[in-house]
């Protein structure tokens, strides 16, 4: 079974993060990292996908960032469980919609487990509990290499939804884990029960890695200098 670096940003500005995927795509490509699976939690932000469009931003009070992924306009916030696959497609058959589907179920997983029957709609990207939308998914994919991901509500405060017709849909549709099982549920909780699914449903072995570790990949030349420091 194939190792997967699980890379645990806690939480960590959208830029920030988004500047690492790049960073960690250029490291797969060039055969220098594993597959990688960040999971991060960020402050108050607005993203727009190659399809979005302007007019589903609604207010100008939060930051706004055009990215990659595909999909529309969404938001991300404190309580909500992030995930970006850093995955060498070409290794995998280079079957997207697969990736897809395997998302998916990674996600569905993760809410059985708390007794949340969620299931997928065809036609409509994400995770879903009958007309209410739970999970977003929006990827990209460079040289057979994904990045960006899922966008699960664990906690989130969903009124910041307002500030966007969310994939075009209204605000409305959305809802949270806390939402469903009317407790309070913390982004701790979920993450292990999300990692087994993630092993699961992608066949790997996850191991996690501290971001020194990723940063000592990233400058080879730094961990030399390290052991002469030490020597």
């Amino acid at each position: 079974m194939n190792k997967t670096i699980l890379l645990d940003l806690q939480r960590r500005d959208y830029g920030e993060a988004w500047q690492l995927q790049h960073r960690l795509v250029d490291l797969r490509t060039q055969g220098r990292v594993p597959d990688v699976l960040v999971f991060v939690e960020h402050p108050h932000v607005i993203t727009m996908g190659r399809s979005a469009k302007p007019e589903n931003i609604l207010s100008k009070r939060l930051p706004v960032y055009e990215v990659e992924r595909g999909g529309d306009v969404t938001y991300h916030g404190y309580g909500q469980l992030v995930g970006y696959p850093i995955l060498d497609l070409s290794s995998r058959g280079k079957d997207i919609k697969g990736y897809l589907r395997n998302l998916e179920r990674t996600l569905i997983e993760t809410l059985g487990q708390f007794g949340i029957a969620s299931e997928r709609i065809e036609g409509r990207t994400g995770v879903w509990i009958h007309e209410k939308k739970i999970a977003s998914i929006g990827v990209a994919v460079r040289g057979w290499v994904t990045f960006h991901g899922f966008a699960l509500n664990v906690s989130t405060d969903l009124s910041y939804f307002s500030t966007i017709n969310p994939c075009g849909y209204d605000s409305a549709i959305m809802t949270s884990m806390t939402e469903q099982l009317g407790r309070q549920v913390s982004i701790s909780e979920v993450k292990q029960p999300l990692a087994h699914a993630f092993e699961k449903a992608f066949m790997t072995q996850l191991e996690t890695v501290s971001e020194k570790e990723i940063t000592d990949l990233r400058n080879p030349n730094a961990s030399r200098q390290d052991r002469r420091d030490q020597s």
